[in-house]
């Protein structure tokens, strides 16, 4: 086994619980239907959120709605550069895998365009 990240981002509607917890919980899903993830096999999470996003900690969402109990997360501020994307909340997921395995990132709504950067 070695260990790979997982990368995935999504924009957020509103600076609210709520919004930070739906878009949150959508990422989440879709990266562990995408790359079959299994809470075993991570190592940790590392989330980062823009400066416009202070209203919940994502992590909070995964261990809530996703029951992650026993996995380390921890929540960031991304760096703040001119005319980047707002709101939103990025993940990369450490995770231990076999050698063939490729991971599929998950780019959401607004965040579709940080593939490009």
């Amino acid at each position: 086994m070695i260990t790979k990240g997982i990368r995935g981002a999504i924009t957020v509607d509103e600076n609210t619980p709520e919004a930070i917890k739906a878009a949150t919980v959508e990422l989440m899903k879709q990266l562990v239907k995408k790359n079959a993830i299994i809470e075993k096999h991570i190592s940790h999470i590392i989330f980062t959120v823009t400066s416009d996003l202070d209203a919940a900690y994502p992590a909070k969402f995964v261990r809530s709605e996703l029951g992650w109990n026993n996995t380390a997360m921890v929540c960031m501020p991304e760096l703040s550069v001119q005319n980047s994307i707002e709101k939103c909340i990025r993940v990369m997921i450490i995770m231990n895998c076999l050698d063939n395995f490729i991971p599929k990132y998950v780019y959401l709504k607004g965040a579709e365009n940080l593939r490009a950067l």
